[in-house]
Parts: C-alpha cells; sequence; structure tokens
C-alpha cells in the first residue's frame, strides 16, 4: 500500500513538501534523535551515578549495557513487528513506553531499578527505530525525494549520538537524573504530534502464519549474543562461560536460519542477503558503528582520567564532530542523488581511517585546535556522508512489506557492531593497562594499541565498501559496451 503522503520522485519534488509531510518526517526524526541520545548520553554521567547510588564498576557497565542488551537483541522481532501489525500502531506504542521508561530511570533509587528502565528503553527503541526507518520508506518514493528524507532522518540520528555527550555534560553538572529524564517530555510531545500525523498503515496479510519460532530463535540468539560480548571482557575471551556462549549464539543462529528456509512469513527473507550491495550496507554499518563506539570510549577515558577535564569540557571537545552533521542534514540527498552510495560510503570510511591516524599523535598536553580538532571534524564528515548513504543503500529495491524487516536487519548491525567492536576495544585496552602507580605516559602508551584496533576496524569497513565501487565500474562498463554496440548496429541499419 502506498501512503497518501507519497508525492513523485523526482528532483523538483523535494522542494514542494507540504507542511503534513514535513511534520510526519520531524516526529520519526525526533525518535531516531532520542534513541542515539539515550546510547552516548549515559556515558558521561556514568561516574556521578556510581557515586549516588553507590554502584560498582562492574555495575554501571550494565546501565550502558542494559539498553543495548534490549536495543540489539529485539530489532529482528521489532522490524518484522512493524510489517505484520502496523508500523503506525507499533511505532506510537513503542514511543509511549520509551516515555515512561524514561521517567521510571530519572526517578530510580536503585542500580536494579535503572538498569531495569534502561533495558526498557533499549526494548522499546528496537520497536521505534525499525518502524520508524520503514514509515519513511514507504512514505517517501524511492529516488530523489526519498534520499533527502533520510538524509535528514540519519543524520539526526548521528546528531543525536554526538550531542548526547554535550547535553550530558551540561545536565550532569546540575544532576545525572536529568539525563535520564530529558527523553521523557520529548517523547511524549512526539507520541501527540504522531498521533495526528502519522500515516495509517495496512497490516501484512499473513496467509502462513507468524513465524513464533524464528521470532523466539532470532530475539534469543541476538540477546546472547549482545550478553556474550558485553560480559566477556569481564569474564575472559578464553573462558569456558564466554566460549560456552558463543557455541550456543551459533547453534541458536543455526537453528534460526533452518527456521527461516523452511517459512511460508519468515521474520528474515534469507533471499535478501544474496544482493550485494545489501550486504556490503549491513557490513558497512556492523564495522563504521563498531569503530565509532570504540573511538568514543577511549577519548572519553583519555580527556577524563588522563588530562583531567571535567565532562563539560568533553562533551564540547566532541561538539566539532555533531555540528558538522547537522549542518549537512538537508544537503547529504542531493550529494547521493550526484554521486550515489558506493563512492560516498568509501568516501567517508576513508575519512575516519585519517581522523583516526592523525589522533595516533595524542599525548599528554595536546593542542586541541592542531590534534583533536581535525580528528573530530574528518569523524562528524564521516558521519555526515556514510550515514544516510548505508541507510540508502540497505532499503533501495525493497519491496514495501519487507522494509520493517531490512530496516530492523541494518539497526541490528548498528546495535550488534557497537556492542562486538567496543568489546574487542575494551578487552586490548585491558590487556595492556599498566598496573597501580603507573606514570601518565605509560597510561597514555597503553591507550595506543586500542586506538590501532579502532583505526583496523575503519579499515576493514573501508575494504568492503571498495569492493562496491569495483562492482559499480563493472556495470558501468558493461552499460556503456552495450550502448556503443546498440549505436554502431543502428549506424549499419540507417547506412544500409
Amino acid at each position: 500500500m502506498t501512503s497518501p503522503l507519497t508525492t513523485p520522485a523526482d528532483p523538483s519534488s523535494a522542494v514542494r513538501w507540504t507542511p503534513r509531510l514535513w511534520g510526519t518526517l520531524l516526529v520519526l526524526c525526533a525518535a531516531m534523535f532520542l534513541d542515539a541520545l539515550d546510547v552516548s548520553m549515559v556515558g558521561v554521567a556514568l561516574p556521578s551515578i556510581g557515586a549516588d547510588l553507590g554502584l560498582s564498576t562492574s555495575t554501571l557497565q550494565w546501565i550502558v549495557s542494559g539498553y543495548i542488551l534490549g536495543y540489539g537483541g529485539l530489532l529482528l522481532l521489532g522490524g518484522r513487528a512493524a510489517d505484520l501489525l502496523g508500523r503506525r500502531q507499533v511505532f506510537l506504542v513503542a514511543l509511549g513506553v520509551f516515555a515512561v521508561a524514561s521517567l521510571l530511570g530519572g526517578l530510580a533509587d536503585s542500580g536494579p531499578l535503572l538498569i531495569a528502565s534502561r533495558f526498557i528503553k533499549g526494548l522499546s527503541a528496537a520497536f521505534t527505530a525499525p518502524a520508524g526507518l520503514s514509515i519513511i520508506t514507504t512514505t517517501f518514493a524511492e529516488g530523489p525525494l526519498r534520499n533527502r528524507a533520510l538524509s535528514i532522518y540519519t543524520t539526526c540520528g548521528a546528531t543525536g549520538y554526538s550531542m548526547g555527550l554535550v547535553f550530558s555534560g551540561l545536565l550532569t553538572e546540575a544532576s545525572w537524573r536529568y539525563t535520564m529524564l530529558l527523553p521523557a517530555p520529548v517523547a511524549l510531545i512526539a507520541l501527540v504530534v504522531g498521533l495526528r500525523l502519522l500515516p495509517r498503515s495496512e497490516r501484512e496479510q499473513s496467509t502462513g502464519g507468524y513465524d513464533i519460532p524464528g521470532a523466539v530463535l532470532g530475539t534469543a540468539s541476538m540477546l546472547l549474543l549482545v550478553f556474550t560480548v558485553v560480559q566477556a571482557p569481564e569474564a575472559g575471551w578464553g573462558s569456558a562461560r564466554t566460549l560456552l556462549s558463543f557455541v550456543a549464539v551459533i547453534a541458536l543462529l543455526a537453528a534460526f536460519v533452518a527456521v527461516e528456509r523452511r517459512s511460508q512469513n519468515p521474520l528474515i527473507r534469507l533471499g535478501v542477503l544474496r544482493s550485494g550491495p545489501q550486504v556490503r550496507a549491513q557490513l558497512g554499518a556492523l564495522t563504521f558503528l563498531g569503530s565509532y563506539m570504540g573511538f568514543q570510549f577511549l577519548v572519553t577515558f583519555y580527556m577524563q582520567q588522563l588530562l583531567g577535564w571535567s565532562a563539560l569540557h568533553t562533551a564540547l571537545a566532541f561538539l566539532p564532530a555533531g555540528a558538522l552533521v547537522a549542518l549537512s542534514a538537508t544537503k547529504v540527498g542531493t550529494v547521493i542523488d550526484r554521486f550515489g552510495t558506493p563512492r560516498l560510503i568509501v568516501a567517508g570510511f576513508a575519512l575516519m581511517v585519517v581522523g583516526y591516524l592523525l589522533f595516533l599523535r595524542i599525548d599528554l598536553d595536546p593542542v586541541y585546535a592542531a590534534v583533536i580538532l581535525p580528528t573530530m571534524l574528518l569523524v562528524g564528515a564521516a558521519f555526515a556522508l556514510t550515514f544516510p548513504s548505508l541507510n540508502v543503500q540497505a532499503t533501495n529495491g525493497v519491496d514495501e512489506h519487507e522494509q520493517g524487516m531490512v530496516s530492523g536487519l541494518l539497526n541490528t548491525s548498528v546495535q550488534v557492531g557497537g556492542a562486538l567492536f567496543l568489546a574487542v576495544v575494551t578487552a586490548v585496552l585491558t590487556a595492556n593497562a599498566p598496573g597501580e602507580g603507573a606514570s601518565p605516559q605509560a597510561v597514555l602508551d597503553s591507550y595506543l594499541p586500542a586506538l590501532t584496533v579502532v583505526t583496523g576496524i575503519a579499515v576493514l569497513g573501508l575494504l568492503i565498501s571498495l569492493t562496491g565501487l569495483r562492482v559499480r565500474r563493472r556495470q558501468e562498463s558493461v552499460v556503456v559496451a552495450k550502448s556503443t554496440s546498440l549505436e554502431e548496429t543502428e549506424r549499419v541499419v540507417v547506412h544500409d
């Protein structure tokens, strides 16, 4: 079913959006902004939370990990639920749950209650994210119109992730509880406006019944994978517990694939992964966000623990990256139309690699403008180019009734990539940590191997994205050859 808000997919249509269309996009952008904001905002507030509630470092980890566990573990189910139960309905219900959980988190007086509220928020985000993305891809026709909408939508997510640090630094100066409460009124306002503006969508007719076994196996495998990766640095990557958990994940995924191959109405249609652009988009999301999560973690520790910067000072150091992403929101769609997603993804990964390499110059007394700012600007430019392009590439050419499924799959790649590579970076940092009483220089030296791993992850993403350029050139060569052959044939016919 095509939404009544859909307009023709030609370049001129991008300037004729109605107020209702803009309102719809802003509601979806608000939810995406909040999802990303919540991932990053809590990080700067952790020391204050621990001091106020008397929580250990291992317990504090679960304030972050609880959100990631709910978010990453249930995204596949959330994406398919949007297709089967109605995108509008799933989005609005989940947004309401998100607002209530935010309120509970701000009022929590114990660690377990705070962690539970974070898990519920992650769970609700696992439904709003794919439902929101699929509403966009079914409301805005494929082409320039959708590219512009997706560029605004995804840069709002990237901006939320970057600005979360800034908001957290500002709010934590007053109380960490404000970092938990801030999303509640914004989510409620978006919910009220969404009730009036979001287009109604038909539920997919499920003639083969719902894929309950696939939903159970898919959710269980993702939950266990995220849980194992989050716990691995503490339990030990080579411990029996970690290894057995990974074996269980593999077994669950194998069972999930077997069920999906036989299901008439699968949670994920495996055939979608036969598409090269789709696979490259998923792997790109995995490595791009994975490398940045590790980078942000290391930089925060470097600035606060080694340089002695305040939470607000640290947040402001990240501000140029977020500002650059925000300023580019309405322009990236035009750039995608002109150059295509493969080229922009390669360019974004290249900028990120250069930024990380420049950051390896850090010392104990860095000049911000000369050492840190160039990296922040390069990383911001990388986000502005790559994140919208990955979303466009993943959703283009996909049938309307599978947009929720693909959206859930892409968001799963983002979350699993973040959890997986953050755990790897943490393990490298822990393995190289000097003992108590070590000099500041020794601590700084212990950061460099982890920063090298972060750079290596970005290089891996760059190499994967470069394969898309080779395929594109090959396709363009075939088109040119066919066109030349056709012209020669026409000349022969005319001459005869």
